[in-house]
């Protein structure tokens, strides 16, 4: 693979594969522009070397999508278009960012003439057509039709099998952006040869990709600490928790063979729990006292103080997804403890991921505690377990 500075870019059209799929509020304004700073050290070098920029990036899910056998695009949503990022880049570059109002055709294709030298264009979020999800070789040559050169610069997203990220790089002389590079860099280390002991915690609500991480780091790592839905599955399974149905039988399956009697496996001991989010009536109790008709929202005291004395002693740690409902005040102080246990270890290598888990950093002032915050946290857990990245086999070409 080649990185940025490998490759002659003056005056060409380099298109950069960014992820500017931000946080956006009410107002639609920008409330998180941590990935669109994470890219300007890509855009200088490129604006700096006489490049023609031309950014290319998903967004928010359109309701409605549009297909290139139509032959037109589709009226686009207002929270759906990367217009408002335009703006904010246009702020923190500190000068002028084109937008286009489409990412590939007659429209994107004038707009490219037009750039000159040095100058930085951002086109139509691409999930506005479904050939972006679809992996169309269409959809990547119309992309590609728009520029001399290819640099990937959202490791984030580049274990998804998608046009822009596994058949673009293809099509043109390509390579990987500082952003990327910076990832890659990081992740090796813990990868290769990390320093121990090796404490990885995970959270958040995605249940059923989690699963084969926590068997990876049950494996790899010396401690996996669970909070969110993972853990609290985890518990029904084991029937920890009692009172509450068991997941559906693909989940049962995937995890009735994990070795829960490991010392490396720490689930909540004590829990937050609820009849609801809106109800203001929580109570701290022990896993097995759990009633029915509760849920669990968030870890307990006794949990947390527990995790920090594992954290404490850690050499690395990894983080991905939030150990509770963290956004809700009333199930905020489990993910805001550790996180804060995390912040306490100045000797260890802090790495943390996902868009949930740097929402929480950011809620609860830990962003410059981390000393890597990886803008994906499905790719860095997949480069960390050596699972397949489409992203990266396309630039290998």
């Amino acid at each position: 693979m080649r990185g940025l500075k490998e490759l002659n870019v003056k005056k060409k059209r380099v298109i950069v594969r960014v992820d500017f799929n931000v946080s956006v509020g009410e107002n639609n304004e920008v409330i998180d522009d941590l990935r669109i700073r994470e890219s300007i050290p890509t855009i200088n070098h490129l604006t700096e070397k006489g490049a023609k920029v031309i950014l290319i990036s998903h967004f928010k899910e359109p309701k409605e999508k549009s297909s290139l056998s139509s032959g037109k695009k589709g009226k686009i949503e207002k929270n759906s278009s990367l217009r408002v990022v335009a703006a904010k880049l246009s702020e923190v570059l500190g000068k002028e960012v084109k937008f286009c109002e489409d990412s590939v055709g007659e429209g994107a294709e004038e707009v490219v003439k037009k750039l000159e030298e040095g100058e930085v264009l951002l086109l139509e979020n691409l999930r506005v057509y479904r050939e972006e999800k679809e992996k169309s070789e269409d959809f990547a040559r119309k992309l590609a039709s728009l520029g001399d050169i290819y640099i990937n610069d959202a490791f984030s997203v580049s274990h998804r099998d998608h046009s822009s990220i596994s058949l673009l790089p293809k099509l043109l002389p390509a390579g990987y952006g500082m952003l990327f590079e910076k990832e890659m860099r990081v992740l090796d280390k813990i990868k290769r040869d990390p320093q121990r002991p090796v404490v990885a915690i995970i959270g958040g609500a995605k249940v059923k990709s989690k699963i084969s991480t926590v068997s990876y780091f049950v494996e790899n790592a010396d401690h996996v600490l669970l909070g969110g839905k993972i853990a609290n599955t985890l518990l029904i399974v084991r029937q920890l928790a009692h009172n509450k149905p068991l997941p559906e039988k693909e989940i049962v399956d995937a995890v009735k063979d994990m070795d829960y009697t490991t010392p490396r496996l720490h689930l909540p001991v004590d829990v937050v729990a609820s009849t609801g989010v809106s109800d203001k009536k929580v109570r701290e109790t022990a896993v097995g006292n759990v009633r029915e008709g509760e849920d669990i929202f968030d870890l307990g005291s006794e949990t947390t103080r527990l995790y920090g004395e594992v954290i404490r002693e850690a050499g690395t740690v990894i983080w991905a997804g939030p150990l509770g409902l963290s956004e809700e005040k009333l199930f905020e102080k489990g993910t805001r403890e550790v996180g804060e246990h995390i912040s306490k270890n100045k000797e260890a290598l802090k790495v943390a991921g996902g868009g949930d888990t740097n929402k929480a950093l950011k809620q609860f002032g830990l962003r410059e505690e981390m000393d890597h915050i990886s803008c994906g946290g499905g790719a860095m857990l997949t480069y960390i377990m050596g699972g397949f990245m489409p992203g990266i086999e396309a630039l290998k070409k």
